[in-house]
C-alpha cells in the first residue's frame, strides 16, 4: 500500500464548500458545477457538516422533500469524520471502508482544506488495497 500523504493526494485541489443556510438545490448545483460529490459545510471557517450526493438521494429525493425549501443543515451529516492532511492515504481508505463513506474531509489543523474520495486511490493503490481487504475478510470469516 502506498504511504503517500493526503497532502500529496489533494495537492492542487481547491476546496469547494457550502453553508448551512444553502438550499439543497443550490448545494447540488454547486456540486455539479465544480464536479464534486460532497461539500464540507462551514460555519465561518469551521466545518460543521458534510453534504453528499448520497444525502441528496436518501434524505431529500426519497424522503420527498422540496430541494428549494430544504436547507443543507436539515439533511447534512453533522460533525462528520475527518482526517489530518499529514495522514497516509491508506488510513483514509480504511476509515472510509470501515464507516461505509465515500468522501472524507481533510483538515490542516482545524481548517478544512479538501476532501479525499475513494476515487483518489484508483489505479495500482486501489487494486492492492482491495486485494488486502479481501484477504482480511477471508481470514476474519475463517476465524468466526
Amino acid at each position: 500500500m502506498s504511504n503517500r500523504s493526503l497532502r500529496e493526494v489533494i495537492e492542487g485541489q481547491r476546496l469547494v464548500s457550502g453553508t448551512e443556510q444553502m438550499s439543497v438545490r443550490e448545494a447540488a448545483r454547486r456540486m455539479v458545477e465544480h464536479r464534486v460529490g460532497a461539500l464540507p459545510i462551514l460555519r465561518g471557517q469551521a466545518m460543521v457538516g458534510i453534504f453528499t450526493e448520497r444525502d441528496v438521494l436518501a434524505r431529500v429525493v426519497v424522503a420527498g422533500l422540496d430541494p428549494d425549501r430544504t436547507t443543507v443543515a436539515q439533511v447534512m451529516t453533522h460533525n462528520p469524520l475527518s482526517i489530518s492532511i499529514e495522514a497516509p492515504l491508506e488510513r483514509a481508505l480504511r476509515m472510509m471502508r470501515s464507516h461505509s463513506i465515500r468522501h472524507l474531509p481533510v483538515l490542516e489543523g482545524t481548517l478544512p482544506v479538501g476532501v479525499v474520495t475513494t476515487r483518489d486511490a484508483l489505479g495500482e493503490e486501489w487494486v492492492r488495497f482491495e486485494a488486502e481487504q479481501d484477504l482480511e475478510d477471508q481470514v476474519a470469516a475463517l476465524l468466526r
